[in-house]
């Protein structure tokens, strides 16, 4: 499960799907194994794990291109993956990878050639995790933080050393913590078993009945009643197979990192949480699904898990109840955002591409395996755990009527202290702003690229499900930043991560790329405007999943608040072609030695005569 660097290891793959039991379910995880050996997945080994597994090639083929950790493409012995999201782009993530790029002289995304053939690729990845400690970076899955030039020369050295990763020196990986402002999550420490024992007196339905009391949501964004969904599983029918609990921990929204501080540091919590609700809706089986990103996290929740086996707090009889059998696995995201939709994560689960499915069914009803499954994510089951052990009112003393509790917020950006920060719901947006020492705000986007973009005139405005919901991210710009240059980041983001399998998101999210990429280059018109909120809308209708119904959200945020952001950058023709005529005849004017008036398309010339 863990990604390893490459280095003398073999890959022994009958032994390797025989540990899985030659279960197909289990593909993911398998190609990861076969990725820390090999460092991709070669056409034989796709042959060969399809025989083993008995399933279609060509489904085995689709998993390894959906998923952006794995591919069968040549990879250098080290794969490098800069962090493209804006807030690492602000802090030069994008310089620091060209000092990179030059001293390999390679492109992005092409292998080393002549000196150090086959020694390293580099790439860039949608987020790492680390906004709060950016630039940032992935090497062979390993993640870097708080690059500096300095720290791209001991990298690059270490690779033309050929050292493996392993051997790196350790302060390269730190992950630091930032916990700037605690609240009820993070200040409210349990016993392990408190919760459960508490839960275990008061009995199942008593429990389920507790936490919809709380006025508990979903902190995932959505904020759908976590008691309505545990109460709706509960009642599904389950056969002897039982019930499931999932817990989303592929926090993969740009911005966000506060499920990493939750899981390096609360992660009992959560695993209580998981086990109450397990408890409440009759569950036997959990499973972890952690952001592939957070490799690092792997070895202390296994260790975790392990410990409160033998505390007897996992596993068959918990706390010595007979007929109480409940276990956890962790599994291993590998890349691939739209998985954070809980219908994708079931399918990631169950070794297939993360295409979110159609709905209903609803996975309370038909989830993992077409059984009855809960998904919540980390933030939720730690709240579960603290109002299993101490009631409904722990939640209702703070937050709003419709809001109850806190939330946990990831700040980055513009601010002087970026990091967590746990803050009651309803809290203003200025005052997470004051508290991260914001200065000259321009704009604030709330809860990632598919949440909402506030401008400097909307700081009053309450981190609350009724006015501003929010999954956890907040991005801070300040009045040096271009508007539209974190448009079109958010934009190039969303056309990377489709899916692909719904046509309006897989072009709409394209289209709106490649028009806000005109537009901030100067190359756009007013038409581009008008397409860009079309497609916005349009994709906002008739999208497949959130991804798609969400992508459009910055651009017609960005087009009605910062409208002269936009006006100021176009050209003034109605319409502009796409299409550079004139440029596609370079090549025929290099070839015939011509670069004279005759040799350039007249047509350009009357357009520029009409300017």
């Amino acid at each position: 499960m863990h990604p390893r660097p490459r280095g003398p290891v073999s890959l022994d793959l009958e032994a390797l799907v025989a540990r899985h039991g030659h279960d197909p379910s289990r593909l993911v995880q398998l190609l990861h194994e076969v990725v820390a050996v090999e460092g991709r997945v070669s056409p034989a080994v796709m042959t060969r794990l399809a025989d083993a597994l008995r399933m279609p090639r060509g489904q085995v083929e689709g998993v390894v291109g959906f998923y952006s950790f794995f591919g069968s493409a040549e990879r250098g012995r080290f794969r490098v993956l800069f962090s493209d999201n804006i807030t690492d782009e602000m802090a030069g993530a994008h310089e620091l990878r060209q000092r990179m790029l030059d001293a390999f002289r390679v492109q992005l995304g092409e292998v080393s050639a002549h000196d150090t053939a086959g020694l390293v690729s580099i790439g860039a990845t949608s987020c790492t995790g680390l906004c709060d400690q950016g630039p940032a970076m992935l090497v062979n899955g390993r993640a870097i933080g708080r690059l500096t030039p300095a720290r791209i020369g001991a990298i690059t050295s270490l690779i033309r050393g050929n050292v493996p990763v392993d051997l790196w020196p350790e302060n390269l990986f730190v992950i630091e913590s930032h916990v700037e402002r605690r609240d009820l999550l993070l200040s409210t420490p349990l016993a392990p078993g408190e919760a459960i024992a508490a839960a275990l007196s008061r009995g199942a339905a008593a429990t389920l009945d507790e936490v919809s009391r709380s006025g508990l949501r979903g902190r995932g964004g959505a904020g759908f009643p976590a008691g309505s969904k545990w109460a709706a599983c509960a009642a599904a029918p389950s056969p002897e197979r039982g019930r499931v609990i999932v817990c989303n921990a592929d926090e993969g929204e740009p911005g966000t990192f506060k499920d990493r501080e939750l899981l390096m540091h609360h992660a009992d919590l959560l695993v209580e949480g998981m086990t109450v609700a397990a408890l409440a809706v009759g569950a036997n089986t959990g499973l972890l699904y952690l952001r592939g990103e957070y490799p690092f996290l792997v070895e202390p929740l296994l260790a975790l898990l392990a410990e409160r086996r033998r505390a007897g707090l996992l596993g068959a009889s918990v706390l010595g109840v007979a007929g109480f059998d409940f276990d956890i696995e962790l599994r291993l995201g590998a890349g691939a955002y739209v998985c954070g939709e809980e219908s994708a994560l079931l399918e990631s689960l169950e070794g297939r591409r993360g295409i979110p499915r159609n709905r209903p069914p609803y996975p309370v009803t038909h989830g993992y395996k077409q059984r009855p499954t809960v998904v919540n994510n980390v933030e939720t089951l730690i709240a579960a755990a603290l109002v299993a052990a101490h009631g409904a009112g722990f939640l209702r003393a703070v937050g709003t009527p419709q809001s109850a509790g806190t939330k946990v917020l990831s700040v980055s950006g513009d601010v002087a202290r970026p990091g967590v920060y746990e803050l009651p719901f309803g809290v203003r947006v200025g005052e997470v702003l004051d508290l991260a020492g914001a200065r000259d705000t321009l704009a604030v986007q709330v809860g990632g690229p598919s949440g909402t973009l506030l401008s400097a005139r909307e700081l009053e405005r309450r981190i609350a499900f009724e006015d501003v919901p929010c999954a956890g991210a907040v991005m801070v710009f300040d009045t040096t930043r271009d508007p539209l240059a974190v448009v079109e980041n958010f934009t190039r983001f969303f056309a990377h991560e489709s899916c692909g399998f719904c046509t309006p998101c897989r072009v709409g999210t394209t289209l709106s790329a490649q028009m806000m990429e005109r537009v901030v280059h100067g190359e756009g018109s007013r038409r581009d405007l008008k397409d860009l909120a079309k497609v916005s809308r349009l994709m906002r209708a008739t999208s497949h999943c959130g991804l798609g119904t969400t992508a459009g959200n910055p651009v017609l945020d960005a087009l009605e608040k910062f409208r002269p952001a936009f006006d100021t950058r176009l050209r003034s023709r109605e319409v502009l072609p796409t299409f550079d005529l004139d440029a596609s005849l370079a090549p025929a004017r290099e070839v015939t030695a011509r670069d004279d008036a005759g040799a350039h398309f007249e047509g350009r010339d009357e357009l520029e005569e009409e300017e």
